[in-house]
C-alpha cells in the first residue's frame, strides 16, 4: 500500500511539473510571434551584442528573423514595417535617416555603450611627453608636425574613403589651420592602423584618428601607449550630426590630463530603433532593450578578438556564448523584467 501511495505522489508531481512548464511557455509574452530584427552591414562588437540581445528576446518565446542591411535601407525598412527592430545604429550620425521615418520609429533606451563613445586624434605617449604636446593645435608647428612624417608634414591616418568620420577630419584640418602641416592618409583603415601600432611599438612617432571602445584602443591603450589630443574647438561639417559638445569628461589618457576633454566631436552610441505599430504591441520587448548596455571595455574587448580572428559567424556566437554563461544571473535578470511588462 506504501508503495503504491509513493507511486501515485510520484506520478502527481511529474504531472504538476508538466503543468507548470506548458503554463509557463503559454504565459511568454513572445509565444507565437516572430521579432523581424536587423543588424548593420559594419561588422564589429555590435554583432556580439545583436546575437546576446536575440538570445533574450527568444527567451521570451518569440521566434527571430535576422537581416544585415546598410543604414539607409534599415530605417527605410523600418519606416515600412519590414523590419522591427534594430540596436546597433550609430547616434549621432544616424540622426538624418531617423527624422525621416520619425512618425513611424521610435528609439528606445540609452544606448548599447555604457557612457557612449568618443572619437577624436591620438598620438604615442612617448612623442608627447617629449615634446609637451598638450593639443591638436601645436600640429600647426612645422617643427612638432615633421616628428610624424617624413616629408616635413605630418601624416595623419584618417579613415576609410566614405566614412563620415574621413569627413569630420578633413573639415576639421581646415578649420584649425592644419592643412599645410597636416597631411591625412585616407585608404584601409585596418591596414594603416596596423603600421600606426607597430611605430608605436617600436618608439616611434604615431599620429591617428580613432574611436573608443574599439580595437585600436585596446591595443594601444591610452594613457599607456597613447594619448588624445585635445581640439581648438567644437567643428563639424554640415553633413555630420551632434549632439551637446565635444567637451567629454573623464576621458582616459586626455593629453596633459585635461578634463574635460574636447573630442572630435561629441560622444556617440549605439542606438536601438523599433517600428512604433510593433513596440506598441510588443512591450515586452521594448522593457527589454531598455535594460542592456555593456561597459566600454567589454566591447573592446570583443572589438579585440574580432580583429585578430577574422570576426566569423562561430567566432561572433562563441563570444555571444560565453558573455550570456558568465553573466547569467544578469541576463536571467534582464529576461525576468521584461517578462512582466505590460
Amino acid at each position: 500500500m506504501r508503495t503504491m501511495t509513493r507511486t501515485f505522489a510520484v506520478a502527481a508531481l511529474a504531472v504538476l511539473a508538466s503543468m507548470s512548464v506548458t503554463a509557463s511557455a503559454q504565459t511568454l509574452p513572445g509565444k507565437g510571434k516572430t521579432v523581424h530584427y536587423a543588424q548593420s552591414d559594419s561588422l564589429g562588437a555590435n554583432y556580439v551584442e545583436v546575437q546576446i540581445v536575440t538570445k533574450a528576446i527568444k527567451a521570451l518565446g518569440y521566434d527571430v528573423t535576422m537581416t544585415t542591411m546598410s543604414t539607409p535601407l534599415f530605417f527605410q525598412a523600418i519606416g515600412q514595417g519590414d523590419a522591427d527592430l534594430g540596436t546597433d545604429a550609430n547616434f549621432p550620425q544616424s540622426d538624418p535617416y531617423f527624422r525621416a521615418v520619425q512618425k513611424q520609429a521610435e528609439l528606445i533606451g540609452n544606448g548599447m555603450i555604457v557612457g557612449g563613445g568618443i572619437n577624436g586624434y591620438l598620438i604615442d605617449r612617448k612623442t608627447a611627453l617629449a615634446y609637451n604636446i598638450t593639443s591638436l593645435e601645436q600640429l600647426k608647428d612645422p617643427k612638432i608636425a615633421a616628428l610624424f612624417g617624413d616629408d616635413g608634414k605630418a601624416q595623419l591616418v584618417s579613415c576609410d574613403p566614405g566614412w563620415s568620420c574621413g569627413d569630420v577630419v578633413e573639415y576639421q584640418l581646415d578649420k584649425f589651420g592644419l592643412r599645410q602641416t597636416v597631411h591625412p592618409v585616407r585608404g584601409k583603415y585596418e591596414a594603416l592602423m596596423a603600421d600606426a601600432v607597430t611605430r608605436v611599438k617600436d618608439g616611434k612617432p604615431a599620429l591617428f584618428y580613432a574611436w573608443s571602445p574599439s580595437w585600436m584602443t585596446n591595443v594601444l591603450v591610452p594613457g599607456k601607449d597613447v594619448v588624445w589630443l585635445p581640439t581648438p574647438a567644437d567643428a563639424l561639417p554640415p553633413n555630420v550630426p551632434n549632439r551637446g559638445s565635444a567637451l567629454v569628461n573623464g576621458v582616459e589618457g586626455c593629453a596633459g590630463g585635461a578634463n574635460p576633454c574636447r573630442m572630435a566631436m561629441a560622444s556617440w552610441n549605439y542606438g536601438s530603433v523599433t517600428n512604433r505599430s510593433f513596440i506598441a504591441a510588443n512591450p515586452s520587448v521594448k522593457t527589454l532593450v531598455e535594460q542592456i548596455k555593456f561597459p566600454g571595455a567589454t566591447w573592446s574587448g570583443w572589438e579585440l578578438a574580432i580583429s585578430k580572428n577574422g570576426g566569423s559567424q562561430a567566432q561572433i556566437a562563441k563570444l555571444a556564448d560565453d558573455w550570456v554563461a558568465a553573466n547569467k544571473s544578469q541576463f536571467d535578470q534582464w529576461v525576468a523584467t521584461a517578462s512582466k511588462a505590460q
